[in-house]
């Protein structure tokens, strides 16, 4: 099985800055891609950041210019690091990754961390 570990939320103003974390452990052959998604009370979940293996980065049109998403192959982890953050952005964040356990796992499965709490206030 495969876990994954969220850390790095917190309280903060508007206008500060967070860097979250996400650690991946357990059978993994390798990681395809790696994302963060949020849910705010009452919404759905939303997409808020992609990055393939390559390091290639999409990001929600909301978190453009202000959030970064990164990631660290050899340590297995990915990262948002998040700057002027808004009310608008508070949220449980969820990190996600597509995993292979094995050379011939051709489509990988999914994975979620359990989520971090980031309230964005004054």
């Amino acid at each position: 099985q495969v876990q994954l570990v969220e850390s790095g939320g917190g309280l903060v103003q508007p206008g500060g800055s967070l860097r979250l974390s996400c650690a991946a452990s357990g059978r993994i052959f390798s990681i395809n891609s790696m994302a963060w998604f949020r849910q705010a009370p009452g919404k759905e979940r939303e997409l808020v950041a992609t990055i393939t293996r390559g390091g290639i980065a999409t990001y929600a049109d909301s978190v453009k210019s202000r959030f970064t998403i990164s990631r660290d192959n050899a340590e297995k982890s990915a990262y948002l690091q998040m700057n002027n953050l808004k009310p608008g952005d508070t949220a449980v964040y969820y990190c996600n990754a597509n995993v292979k356990n094995g050379i011939f796992d051709y489509t990988g499965t999914n994975f979620w961390g359990q989520g971090t709490q980031v309230t964005v206030s004054s």
